[in-house]
Order: C-alpha cells, then sequence, then structure tokens
C-alpha cells in the first residue's frame, strides 16, 4: 500500500482541507473469462485476456496511488466486493458501481462522492496501463479554471472524465453509445449544448486488441513500463513474441 494514499476518515467529520476534497473513481470490472477484454480473448484466449485484464487493474492503480488523492474501487458486479478485497487488499475505499449501463453507472458514482464531500472528482478506467500520472495532475489543475475535464482516447472514447461540484452535468452520461467511436464526440456535444467550458487532456489509449497490446509494448520500450505488472505478465509467458516487437 502506497504511503501517500489517502484514507477517507475525513468525509465523516467533513474537515476536508482542499487536497483532500479531490478523488478519483477508478472502474474496475471483476477478472471473469469471458467478461473482460473479450476483443484480446478472441486472439489470445480468456485465460490470457483474464490475466492481462488482471495485470492493467494493478498497473493503473500503482499509477493512482502515486498521486496523494483519495481513491475509490467502483466495481462491478455489485456483489463482488469480498472478492475485490482479497485481491486488491482491505484497506480502499470499495463502491459497487449501480446502473442499467455504463453512463449510469458514472453518473451514479459522481452523485454519491459529491454527496460525501468531494468537490473535484475524476473517473478513470482500469485498461489504461501506462497512463502518465502528468495527466491526472493536468486533469485536476483544469477543474480550477474549466467546467470539465476530458481525456480522449485513440479509440473514439475517453479515459477520463472530470467535474467540479459546481459543474456536474449529469446529461453527459445520458443516450452515449457505448463501445463506439461515437462516444466522445456525443459527450462534448452534450456539454457544449448546456455551456460548459471543456479542457482536453492529450489523447491516451485503451487497450483493447492486440494491436493496442503492439503499441503498448513499442512505445515503452527501453522505459519504467518494464517493471510493470502487465510487461512482466508478458514476459514470463512468452507472449512478446506474438506482438513482433
Amino acid at each position: 500500500m502506497s504511503s501517500k494514499r489517502k484514507n477517507e476518515t475525513t468525509e465523516v467529520n467533513g474537515e476536508m482541507n482542499s487536497e483532500s476534497r479531490r478523488c478519483i473513481l477508478l472502474f474496475v470490472k471483476s477478472p471473469i473469462n469471458g467478461r473482460v477484454k473479450t476483443r484480446l480473448a478472441a486472439k489470445l484466449g480468456h485465460d490470457v485476456a483474464r490475466r492481462l485484464y488482471e495485470s492493467f487493474v494493478l498497473d493503473t492503480l500503482g499509477i493512482v496511488n502515486s498521486l496523494d488523492i483519495h481513491v475509490r474501487i467502483c466495481f462491478q458486479p455489485a456483489d463482488a466486493e469480498d472478492t475485490f478485497q482479497q485481491w486488491l487488499g482491505k484497506e480502499y475505499k470499495y463502491f459497487p458501481q449501480t446502473g442499467r449501463d455504463l453512463g449510469q453507472r458514472m453518473r451514479n458514482a459522481f452523485s454519491h462522492a459529491f454527496d460525501d464531500g468531494f468537490d473535484e472528482i475524476v473517473v478513470i478506467g482500469s485498461d489504461i496501463p501506462d497512463l502518465p500520472t502528468e495527466y491526472l495532475d493536468q486533469a485536476f489543475t483544469a477543474l480550477g479554471a474549466n467546467d470539465v475535464v476530458l481525456g480522449p482516447s485513440s479509440d473514439g472514447g475517453y479515459y477520463l472524465i472530470g467535474f467540479s461540484r459546481d459543474s456536474f452535468t449529469p446529461e453527459a452520461f445520458d443516450n452515449i453509445s457505448w463501445s463506439t467511436s461515437d462516444v466522445l464526440e456525443q459527450t462534448t456535444e452534450i456539454l457544449k449544448r448546456r455551456g460548459r467550458g471543456i479542457r482536453m487532456l492529450p489523447q491516451w489509449h485503451d487497450i483493447d486488441t492486440v494491436g493496442d497490446l503492439k503499441l503498448l509494448l513499442e512505445r515503452n520500450k527501453d522505459t519504467a513500463f518494464e517493471e510493470s505488472a502487465t510487461f512482466s505478465y508478458l514476459m514470463q509467458n512468452n507472449l512478446r513474441c506474438v506482438f513482433h516487437v
């Protein structure tokens, strides 16, 4: 457990300082064969896809733990908290994802965190194992001067979305064509119609396909990422040759 990670004891008495009013909501799925990284599974098999997803989660969690910001793990399915505590540790705060689709689940997670006293919140997914930490820093800095911050992903979606309490726009999650290349465009259109000022972060990359994995390895050659759980799994299972890197 990182010595930097904040607990949430200050939420109870409401005595948050400005730094402790920030929160990262990390969205995570239970690593079950056939339910995570299905496009990877189609090429590499369900066991490999599941193990890779587990590695993505650990690496993404390591990124957020390096920051002095509250972390909440928003998990799915809702009855899997014990599984996540055994896997990731009991020192985290766990909250089930609730809602009929991804948009409603994110909307509800934001609402609950704002109700608990946070003022600046970002949501990220758990398949961005090499996300630069400075992008998270930039996200919270941007919320000081902008209504919304978005991190566009190379597939047409986004890897991060953030609001401050006063700018939270629940409608940004309504009627979105999730898991398509239209997600970012549809979201920005809603926000602009509601007069929200948007700050775009640099583009980054979700890992959904074998091609994404190849690019992940190419851009991280001879970097600190070679110490990551994802890289270690690929090397230990002789998968690097699959991507010809």
